[in-house]
C-alpha cells in the first residue's frame, strides 16, 4: 500500500502574545507530568498510539523536544547559530537513546527540560521574539506555540486517559487551523466546526464533502488522533481518510 502524503505542520495563520502560549506550556506540561506519574513503571515499554513507538519513546521525545527548542530560542535571543539538534541524525538518536529509561528517569528528564525551556522563554527580550529562525522561517514568537502542540498531541499518544477531548477550545481551533493551512489542496474538504461562523476550506472545489462536528473531534481526525466517529459527512457517505499529519 503506498504511504500517504503528510499533512505538514506551518505556522499558525492565528496570532498570539508568545508569553501568554509559554504559560500555556506550563500548564499543559504539568497535565502531562501528572499522566506520567500515575503510570506503572512497566509502562515505559508498552505501545503508544504511534507505530512503532513506545510509551517510552513518547516521553524522551518530548523532553528532547524542549531541548530542542530551547536551542531555538538561544538562537534568536543571542544571534549565535544553535539549530534545534546538532545532527541531522540527532533527534532521532536521542530518542532511541533514551527510550528505554526508567519511568522516574523519564519524568524528571521532561520536568528539567521544561524548566530549560521556561527560562529561555523568559530570558527573552522583546525584540527577541521578532527574530526569524534560519531553519524554519518562522520568527521565534512560533516557538512557544510550537512547544505547546508537541505537549498536547504527544500527550495524548500516551494512550492513557488524556484525549483530545482534553483539549482547550483555544488549542483544538488553533491546531485546526494550522492543519488545514498545511493541507495540499488536493485533499478537498470543508470544515464545518460546531459553532465556528465561516467554514475552514482545503482546497478549492465547491463540492467537496462538508465535514461538521465539534471542533475537537474534526482537529483530532486531522491530525490521526481522533476516528472521526462523532462527525457527519454530507452528501452521505464515507469519512475520507486523511493524508498523515504527524
Amino acid at each position: 500500500m503506498p504511504s500517504r502524503p503528510y499533512l505538514r505542520p506551518v505556522q499558525s495563520v492565528m496570532t498570539m502574545d508568545p508569553l501568554v502560549l509559554m504559560t500555556d506550556v506550563d500548564s499543559a506540561t504539568e497535565r502531562l507530568l501528572r499522566t506520567a506519574e500515575a503510570l506503572d513503571p512497566a509502562a515505559v515499554q508498552a505501545p503508544s498510539l504511534l507505530p512503532g513507538w513506545t510509551v517510552g519513546h513518547v516521553l524522551t521525545h518530548l523532553a528532547r523536544n524542549a531541548d530542542a527548542y530551547t536551542n531555538l530560542l538561544t538562537w534568536a535571543r543571542t544571534g549565535v547559530e544553535t539549530p534545534a539538534y546538532a545532527t541531522p541524525t540527532a533527534r532521532a538518536e536521542g530518542i532511541e537513546a533514551g527510550a528505554r529509561r526508567p519511568l522516574r528517569e523519564q519524568i524528571e528528564d521532561i520536568r528539567t527540560a521544561h524548566e530549560r525551556f521556561a527560562d529561555a522563554g523568559a530570558a527573552m527580550p522583546a525584540e527577541a521574539w521578532t527574530f526569524h529562525l534560519p531553519p524554519t522561517g518562522r520568527s521565534a514568537a512560533a516557538v512557544p506555540w510550537a512547544r505547546l502542540r508537541e505537549v498536547e498531541v504527544h500527550h495524548v499518544d500516551l494512550d492513557r486517559e488524556y484525549t483530545p477531548a482534553d483539549w482547550s477550545d483555544a488549542f483544538a481551533l488553533r491546531l485546526l487551523r494550522e492543519i488545514v493551512a498545511g493541507a495540499s489542496p488536493e485533499f478537498a474538504l470543508i470544515l464545518r466546526p460546531h459553532g465556528i461562523e465561516h467554514p475552514l476550506t482545503i482546497g478549492d472545489n465547491p463540492d467537496a464533502p462538508v465535514i461538521g462536528g465539534p471542533t475537537r473531534s474534526i482537529a483530532a481526525w486531522l491530525a490521526g488522533r481522533g476516528d472521526g466517529a462523532d462527525l457527519t459527512v454530507a452528501p452521505d457517505g464515507e469519512l475520507p481518510v486523511p493524508p498523515r499529519w504527524k
